[in-house]
C-alpha cells in the first residue's frame, strides 16, 4: 500500500518557545507597571486634594486675620484665637505661623510657641510670592501628617492712595505694643504659615485602591500566563502535529523510493505496502497485490519463508531465483523480519528484495576481465615463442622461391608460404598489441587536429571503396589530456572497421562535439551492414569477428586504449543502416583513477 500524502495548505504561525517566555515577562512587566502608575496616581490625587484643602484653609485663616486686623484692631492674641478655632475643623491636625528661622510664634496649640517648629535652612529655599509647599512627616503624636506651607500674607498690595489695603488706621495705635502681627504692618514675607492636615482617611483609601489595583493586576497577570500557556500548548500541539507529519511524508517518500523492493503485511498476513522497486522488481501492480494474502501473488520460494518468520527469525539476506508474472524469472536477494512494537505486540513482516541482475552482470563483467588478463599474458608468451620460428620460416621460403623459375608451381608454392606466414605474423603483432601494457604518453591535444591527422591516414583506401569522409568539428570543443599516438591507433582501427563495413561504398561521417556535461566527445558512423543486436554485447570480446579475413582484435585493441585513457565509447547500431561509435572523454581524461566503460545497445 502506498502512502499519499494529500497536498494540502497548513497555515499555521509557529512560535518558538523563547518568544513565549518573553511574551510572560513583557506582559510581566506591563501588568507591575500598570499597578505601579495607579498606585502613584493615587497618591498624587491625594496629594493634589490635600494641597488644595490646605490652600483653601490658608487662605480663609489669612482673610479672617486681614477682617480682625483692619475692622477691630487685632494683635497677636486675636490671631491665635482664631487660629486654634480654626485647627479644631475635622481632618487639621495643627496650625502654627512662625518666624523665618522657624521659631513658632503662633500655634493651635499654645504650649508650643517659642519652640522650633522647622530648621531655619529647610526654609531657606521658600521665595516669597511662590506656591505652597508640602511634605509628608509625622507629628508629635506619632500620626501621620501631610504638611503644606508657605508665607503668611493676610496684607494685601498698596491701592491708588499708596496706603496699604487690608490693615486699618488703627494700626498705627499699635506701634508701641510688642505685638508680632506689627511686623506685618512694618514688614512682609516675616512669617510662615504651617497647615498639618490628617492624611488616615485618604491612607485608607488609597490602601484599598491599591488593594483592589493589586487584585485586578494579579487578574490580569493570571489570565495572562493562562492564555500564554494556552497558547504554548497549541504551539506544542501544531508543532507535534506538523513533526509526526513531516515524519510520516519522509518516511513515505523514504520507504517509496528506497532502490530496494519493500513489501509489508499488516496483522492479518495481508499485503499493505508494496513500494515502486517491488513493482519493478516483480513487474506486479500495487492495485494488484493490495489487500491480498502474499501466497496468492507472490512465489511459493518467497512464501516459504513464512514459517522461518513465525518462529521470529529475522533472516540475513537470502538469493533466490524468483519466477514473478509473466514467467519473468528474476535473481533476487531477500531480507524477512518480523516487526513488533514497544509491547511485543506482532505488527507484520517486512520483506526487502534486492535485484542482483545488475550485481550478476557486473560480477560477469568483473570475471571476463579477469580472463582477458590472464589470455593476455598468455598471448605475449605465446606470441613470442612463435615469431622467432616465423622469421626463420620466412627465411627459408624466400631463399627456396628465388631457387624456382617464374611462373613455375614450387615458386608459386613458396610465395604462398610467405603470404601466410606474413598474415600469421600480423595476427602475432595485433596479439602483442592487445597484451602489451597500456602505457601513455598523455599531454594536451587538440582532438580535431588528432581528426585531420588521422584521416589522412585513410583517405586513399576510402576513395578506391568509393566512400566519401564527412568530417565537421565543433572549434569549442577543449583540449583533452591523451596521448596522440595511441589514440591515433583507436580511431584508425574504428575507420578500417567502418570501411570494411561499406563493401559498395557509402559514408563515413565524423563529428567532434561537445557532450551533455560539457565534455568532449567524438561520433564516428558509417552506413555499412550494421551489427546485429545479439552480436552487439560481444563486438569488444578478443577473437569475436563477423568478418572472414578477420582477427577479431581491432575493437578489443580500441577498447582498452580507452580503458586506459578512462574514456567511454557506446554503440548504436541497426541492421541494414549502419552503426555509431560515440567516445567521450572526461575534463580530466588519462589521470583518472577509474576502470574504463564501455556499452553497446
Amino acid at each position: 500500500m502506498k502512502l499519499n500524502i494529500p497536498n494540502r495548505v497548513h497555515i499555521a504561525t509557529y512560535v518558538p518557545p523563547w518568544m513565549i517566555l518573553g511574551g510572560v515577562v513583557i506582559l510581566s512587566v506591563v501588568v507591575i507597571l500598570l499597578a505601579v502608575q495607579n498606585i502613584n496616581r493615587e497618591k498624587r490625587y491625594m496629594s493634589q486634594l490635600l494641597s488644595e484643602k490646605a490652600g483653601a484653609l490658608i487662605k480663609s485663616f489669612e482673610a479672617g486675620t486681614r477682617t480682625g486686623m483692619m475692622g477691630m484692631m487685632w494683635g497677636g492674641a486675636q490671631v491665635q484665637t482664631l487660629l486654634e478655632e480654626t485647627s479644631r475643623q475635622p481632618g487639621i491636625l495643627y496650625l502654627a505661623v512662625t518666624d523665618k528661622k522657624g521659631r513658632i510664634v503662633a500655634h493651635s496649640d499654645r504650649d508650643k510657641i517659642g519652640r522650633e517648629f522647622m530648621e531655619s535652612a529647610a526654609l531657606r529655599d521658600l521665595q516669597p510670592g511662590a506656591e505652597a509647599r508640602w511634605r509628608s512627616t509625622t507629628s508629635e503624636t506619632g500620626r501621620p501628617s501631610f504638611e503644606v506651607y508657605r508665607y503668611f500674607r493676610p496684607i494685601l498690595k498698596p491701592g491708588k492712595n499708596g496706603r496699604r489695603r487690608g490693615m486699618g488706621r488703627g494700626m498705627g495705635m499699635m506701634d508701641g505694643r510688642n505685638d508680632w502681627c506689627l511686623q506685618l504692618e512694618r514688614s512682609e514675607n516675616e512669617h510662615i504659615i504651617f497647615v498639618g492636615l490628617e492624611t488616615a482617611p485618604f491612607e485608607a483609601a488609597r490602601k484599598g485602591d491599591i488593594r483592589n489595583a493589586v487584585i485586578i493586576s494579579s487578574v490580569l497577570l493570571l489570565l495572562g500566563f493562562a492564555g500564554l500557556f494556552s497558547m504554548f500548548l497549541a504551539q506544542s500541539f501544531r508543532s507535534t502535529r506538523r513533526l509526526l507529519r513531516d515524519t510520516s511524508a519522509f518516511a513515505s517518500k523514504l520507504v517509496t523510493s528506497l532502490p530496494v523492493g519493500l513489501i509489508a503485511t499488516d496483522r492479518d498476513g495481508r499485503i499493505a505496502f508494496f513500494n515502486d522497486a517491488a513493482e519493478k522488481i516483480t513487474g506486479l501492480e500495487v492495485d494488484e497485490v493490495r489487500g491480498k494474502a502474499p501466497g496468492e501473488v507472490l512465489p511459493d520460494r518467497l512464501c516459504g519463508l513464512a514459517p522461518a518468520l513465525e518462529k521470529g527469525a529475522s533472516l540475513l539476506e537470502r538469493e533466490l531465483e524468483c519466477a514473478f508474472s509473466q514467467g519473468k524469472t528474476v535473481p533476487v536477494g531477500v531480507i524477512a523480519t518480523q516487526i513488533r512494537n514497544d509491547e511485543g505486540e506482532f505488527v507484520g513482516n517486512v520483506l526487502i528484495l534486492r535485484d542482483l541482475a545488475e550485481v550478476r552482470r557486473l560480477q560477469g563483467e568483473i570475471r571476463r576481465t579477469e580472463k582477458l588478463a590472464a589470455l593476455g599474458g598468455l598471448a605475449a608468451g605465446v606470441a613470442h615463442e612463435i615469431r622467432n620460428p616465423l622469421s626463420s620460416i620466412k627465411g627459408l621460403a624466400s631463399y627456396f622461391g628465388s631457387k624456382f623459375s617464374e611462373g613455375s608451381e614450387d615458386k608459386e608454392v613458396a610465395g604462398v608460404m610467405v603470404r601466410e606466414v606474413d598474415r600469421l605474423n600480423r595476427v602475432i603483432s595485433e596479439l602483442l598489441e592487445f597484451a602489451r601494457p597500456s602505457e601513455l604518453k598523455p599531454a594536451p591535444t587538440d582532438l580535431n587536429g588528432l581528426l585531420d591527422h588521422s584521416l589522412r591516414l585513410v583517405q586513399q583506401d576510402a576513395v578506391t571503396r568509393n566512400i566519401t569522409i564527412d568530417l565537421r568539428k565543433d572549434e569549442k570543443v577543449p583540449r583533452v589530456s591523451i596521448d596522440p599516438d595511441r589514440m591515433t591507433q583507436c580511431l584508425l582501427n574504428l575507420y578500417l572497421n567502418a570501411i570494411q563495413a561499406m563493401k559498395e561504398g557509402g559514408r563515413l561521417s565524423i563529428r567532434s562535439l561537445l557532450d551533455g556535461d560539457g565534455n568532449a566527445s567524438l561520433e564516428i558512423e558509417d552506413t555499412g551492414e550494421g551489427i546485429r543486436p545479439e552480436d552487439l554485447n560481444r563486438i569488444f570480446d578478443p577473437y569475436f569477428t563477423t568478418k572472414d579475413s578477420g582477427t577479431g582484435l581491432g575493437l578489443a585493441i580500441v577498447h582498452k586504449i580507452l580503458e586506459a585513457h578512462d574514456a567511454g565509447i557506446t554503440v548504436r547500431s541497426t541492421p541494414g543502416k549502419g552503426t555509431v561509435f560515440a567516445i567521450s572523454f572526461k575534463s580530466d581524461a588519462g589521470k583518472g583513477d577509474e576502470g574504463g566503460r564501455h556499452d553497446a545497445g
